[in-house]
């Protein structure tokens, strides 16, 4: 039995990589280099330094490179194939970094970026109001209003819109620029602080656009009416500034996370059309994939993942007979790897951009392979691919994964489990509970969701357990413990590496090791 160690899979490139992004950021010309890099690099880069080490970089790009920047690195999911929620989190770190490099450098950054996105990001740390509201309009002897008291007035108020208060017991309060300025939580605010006096004195547009943006979003909440379902203010303007993020995106060549999972959702459904001779050239009809090429200005780059056998010859022939088709082949592979990096998990985790690479090339393989009007243990002719997409390809082998690999795993496990017993009555319980929950998610078509319930499996072997999470995934994998078993290694193996499923061999592999786990799991 081959030992499982918890060594985590890296390319052997990622070391490489890592080194010049160093040296990019240590060199002398950081701000005659930085305009003209792609802006996926300038993430990269933050993500491998970190932000607070990228100041200088930061500061240094261009507006049209910020925009990108941000949209990559203020969005977060909370689940892998989720939509992406704005991180305020995230915001603050930037303006503090922004700070630390000058107030005025960061208002004069602050200045060229979107300000419905700084509005955003500013609101989600501070109200603000008009100075003017707390002046008495007529005179009197009375007590003169309180300003919190002002503020809250016809509000009701989230916890988190409480008064915030600094060491010294008072609030947090300042007026800039004929605004009055209350923090809503207490990070960040010497920064954001000094940022609005910085805009206020050099960028004064600018400033009073943001202001008066916060300012509404700074608004007394609605009265309860018959529109109370609508969005309010602030989730509105949200909303809005995530659609704008989406349609840059889209023209970029990304896909929106709820495309990419209608998509995939779509491609897992067998179709009469895949079958004879209705397969014979152009993209499916499929209303996303045309919206998708309809976006995008210009196409991306061709996935850096090598293709796989025969797509690769396949690939190599059209690129020396079609330019055209050629071209279109690789926009196709690019919209592939960004539908599975965006809607989609491996191993119940986010997609690597090079794994989603990988794993569309893999994808379409196996559809070639699988193709039905291609006799058994055939390829395509080479000519192929000039006269059908792989979007279709790649539809043909994600149904295949899904069928034959994901679902079937289930079916299998399943029937295994009904006659596992075990001495121990947890683990006997967590059989149970576990088949139960494969029958619900087979039932449902989504065996990946049962991961969680599998893990009593560890309990009686860890190497089934591995292989068995690999098939069951929402991209299945051939873990290498799985590849292990199969080939009776007693050697060190990986807990985390793991091979995409290319081949109708690899199908037949998955079939040996489902029939070998009812040994495995009584023993």
């Amino acid at each position: 039995m081959s030992k499982i160690t918890n060594r985590d899979t890296v390319p052997r490139e990622g070391g490489s990589v890592d080194h010049r992004l160093a040296r990019l950021l240590d060199t002398p010309f950081l701000v005659r280099v930085v305009p003209h890099l792609p802006p996926e690099t300038l993430h990269q880069l933050i993500r491998s330094r970190g932000l607070e080490a990228c100041g200088e970089l930061v500061t240094a790009a261009t507006p049209a490179q910020l925009t990108v920047l941000l949209d990559l690195d203020l969005w977060r999911h909370a689940r892998p194939g989720r939509d992406h929620r704005f991180d305020v989190d995230r915001f603050g770190e930037w303006l503090e970094v922004l700070v630390d490099t000058g107030s005025s450098v960061a208002a004069r950054t602050v200045a060229a970026l979107d300000k419905d996105l700084v509005i955003t990001g500013l609101s989600g740390y501070v109200r603000v109001f008009d100075a003017g509201i707390f002046e008495p309009t007529a005179q009197s002897d009375d007590e003169p209003p309180d300003r919190h008291e002002a503020m809250r007035e016809g509000d009701s108020l989230h916890a988190d819109d409480a008064p915030v208060n600094d060491a010294s017991g008072d609030r947090r309060e300042c007026e800039v620029g004929g605004y009055v300025v209350r923090a809503r939580r207490a990070d960040a605010w010497d920064a954001i602080v000094a940022l609005l006096i910085a805009l206020d004195e050099e960028h004064g547009n600018d400033f009073h656009a943001v202001m008066q943006g916060c300012r509404r979003l700074s608004n007394s909440r609605p009265e309860v009416d018959g529109l109370d379902d609508l969005l309010r203010m602030p989730e509105q303007h949200l909303h809005d500034v995530t659609i704008e993020r989406e349609r840059r995106r889209a023209q970029q060549g990304y896909a929106t996370p709820a495309d990419a999972r209608a998509f995939l959702e779509m491609a897992r459904q067998p179709k009469d059309a895949r079958s004879g001779a209705s397969m014979t050239g152009g993209i499916t009809g499929n209303p996303i994939v045309t919206a998708y090429f309809r976006a995008a200005d210009e196409a991306p780059d061709s996935p850096n993942g090598a293709a796989h056998s025969p797509q690769r010859t396949l690939l190599a022939c059209v690129r020396d007979t079609d330019e055209t088709a050629y071209f279109a082949r690789s926009r196709e592979l690019a919209f592939l790897a960004n539908a599975l990096l965006a809607g989609c998990s491996v191993q119940s985790r986010p997609f690597t951009p090079r794994e989603a690479s990988d794993a569309a090339a893999a994808i379409c393989n196996l559809g070639l392979e699988c193709w039905p009007v291609t006799p058994p243990d055939t390829c395509p002719p080479a000519s192929w691919l000039i006269d059908h997409d792989l979007v279709t390809a790649f539809e043909a082998g994600w149904s295949v994964l899904h069928k034959d690999v994901s679902l079937y795993a289930a079916e299998q496990l399943i029937s295994t489990l009904a006659d596992v017993d075990c001495a121990d009555r947890d683990i006997r319980n967590g059989l149970v509970a576990l088949r139960r929950t494969l029958v619900k998610q087979r039932d449902a078509g989504t065996p990946w969701r049962a991961r969680d319930a599998a893990e009593v499996l560890a309990m009686l072997d860890v190497t089934a357990w591995i292989g068995v999470l690999g098939l069951l995934d929402e991209c299945p994998v051939l873990p290498a413990a799985l590849t292990a078993v199969l080939e009776r290694r007693t050697t060190t193996v990986s807990a985390t590496e793991f091979a995409f499923i290319s081949t109708a061999a690899q199908i037949g592999d998955v079939r040996i090791f489902m029939m070998r786990l009812p040994d495995l799991l009584s023993r």
